[in-house]
């Protein structure tokens, strides 16, 4: 059990980075009812945007400096990209049975791996992420590596200014307006259409710093890098309660510390050696969905989608 507070450290870290990816299917699904199961490729792509950045600056440029452009970019390439899809793909489906932009998103996720295999080859195995200098720092019994110290500062600020754009510009109560009633908000006066784009543009904003954080933590990326995560984060999402901001932060912790426990730990309850390892992660990380959905499907804050005619 010495091991413990370092367990509950990488599992903290490895949640908010799956919480920031959370907050994009969240807020998207509160405001349109739309699981877009394209944002883990934004995710992918705002990576692959950071990385472009690093390659572009000049030999020898210092990390600390090229890490606030290599930000900006991945920013750039994921809000593009996030706000394009809504406008070309999702938006004149906004009407139609929701199994069509369902299986819009799914396609559009497929195009957004194949596209950035064609823009970068070599990526098919995986592209070396620049890292950065120094490291690793002892905390007591708690070890912090380099990378992850981007993540730690980065999660606490990114959910500070969410809940400010949210709780106190009047863009934000716009956002609470549509997500509670959609039709009412715009006789309201409520631009809903740019609501939208506003909820997708953020959430890929967020999925853009995390994918930094990925990439200062794992040293490189790859082209398939969002499908798993992907599919932590909406678990995430769902585990805070879909549509609840806060719930994807929290439920992204607490999925990154039974992933990290249950990796450490299991394998040393008699009979179970073989469930313990890495490979075993992403299995736990569902099977932690199961029963969430089974004892407490609105998730552990609860949903906040209101219920429409």
């Amino acid at each position: 059990m010495n091991e413990l507070p370092q367990q509950l450290v990488n599992g903290l870290l490895l949640g908010s980075m799956y919480g920031l990816v959370a907050i994009g299917y969240t807020m998207v699904y509160g405001i349109v009812q739309l699981i877009n199961f394209a944002h883990g490729e934004i995710f992918m792509t705002g990576a692959f945007g950071a990385l472009t950045v690093w390659l572009w600056l000049p030999g020898g440029t210092s990390m600390w400096l090229a890490l606030p452009l290599m930000i900006v970019g991945a920013i750039i390439v994921a809000v593009a990209i996030a706000v394009g899809a809504e406008r070309f793909a999702y938006r004149p489906l906004r009407t139609a049975p929701r199994l069509a932009p369902l299986i819009t998103a799914i396609g559009l996720s497929l195009a957004l791996q194949q596209a950035v295999w064609a823009w970068y080859p070599e990526a098919k195995s995986a592209r070396t992420f620049p890292q950065i200098p120094g490291g690793p720092f002892e905390i007591g019994n708690v070890t912090i590596q380099t990378g992850d110290i981007f993540l730690v500062l980065a999660a606490p600020i990114s959910m500070a200014i969410l809940a400010y754009f949210v709780m106190k510009t009047r863009t934000g109560r716009g956002m609470q307006a549509t997500a509670q009633d959609p039709d009412t908000a715009k006789l309201m006066g409520v631009n809903t259409d740019r609501i939208i784009v506003i909820a997708f543009a953020l959430g890929a904003a967020f999925a853009a710093v995390g994918a930094v954080a990925y990439g200062l933590k794992y040293g490189e990326i790859n082209f398939r890098m969002g499908f798993i995560l992907g599919l932590k984060a909406f678990t995430a999402a769902v585990l805070g309660g879909i549509g609840n901001i806060y719930g994807a932060m929290i439920g992204g912790v607490v999925l990154g510390v039974a992933e990290t426990l249950a990796t450490a730990y299991i394998a040393d309850i008699p009979g179970m050696d073989k469930f313990g390892s890495q490979s075993w992660a992403d299995v736990w990380a569902f099977v932690l969905l199961i029963l969430v959905l089974l004892f407490r499907p609105q998730g552990l804050l609860g949903e906040r989608v209101a219920d429409r005619a």
